[in-house]
């Protein structure tokens, strides 16, 4: 299965790079190139794509809002979104989760990883290591604004669904999730796959993100 990418940045010479290690790869197409946010929404109405490789810091439209229109607006089978970035800072890194990306890397990864970065979003998982997700949570949890007592979706979590989404809220991988609860790593991630269907989100990320928001999980906590 291919998996059809686009590529935005403001550079010409970054997006040459990026489409030449992508070109070299049988299973993955540039479908498309767009020189900022808002070119790129324009872009993806009239081509279809599974991963959107995106610029932070942008004119006319920077990443970040790109981002959140691409995940709020589009319909159901939206692309995904890797955020890649120049500048290794916890608030890009945090408003692009925020806003709805499934993964933050600097550009200066090796290509391989890269590749990987972009199969592991296409087949919607999240690309930030849970200790990263972590540690951003914990220095910005506070800056989200009062929670809201319960969120009605938590509610329909079982006690089990309800105790992952606690562990991987602080930054368990799936692997040290079923170390602790005592289960096999493939059971884990069938609960957090009915975890992320239940509370309609579209990553793992986007879960810890949830439980810092509603305050299931608190900052250090």
């Amino acid at each position: 299965m291919t998996v059809r990418v686009v590529i935005v940045d403001d550079q010409a010479l970054v997006r040459a790079g990026f489409r030449m290690v992508l070109d070299s790869q049988a299973d993955l197409e540039v479908v498309g190139e767009a020189i900022d946010g808002a070119d790129a929404l324009r872009l993806l109405a009239r081509v279809e794509a599974d991963v959107v490789v995106m610029d932070v810091r942008m004119p006319t439209m920077d990443g970040v809002e790109a981002t959140r229109r691409i995940c709020r607006d589009r319909p159901a089978g939206s692309p995904r979104v890797l955020v890649l970035t120049t500048f290794d800072t916890e608030q890009d890194a945090f408003a692009a989760l925020q806003a709805g990306a499934s993964g933050f890397l600097l550009k200066n990864v090796p290509p391989e990883e890269l590749l990987a970065a972009i199969r592991v979003v296409a087949q919607g998982d999240s690309v930030v290591a849970p200790s990263i997700t972590r540690r951003l949570l914990d220095r910005f949890a506070g800056r989200l604004g009062p929670a809201p007592a319960e969120d009605p979706r938590i509610g329909q979590l079982t006690e089990r669904e309800r105790e992952i989404l606690l562990l991987v809220a602080q930054g368990l991988s799936n692997a040290e999730i079923a170390a602790r609860v005592h289960v096999a790593e493939a059971t884990v991630k069938t609960h957090v796959g009915r975890i992320l269907a239940k509370l309609q989100l579209r990553d793992r990320v986007q879960a810890v993100v949830l439980a810092y928001e509603t305050g299931l999980v608190t900052p250090g906590g």
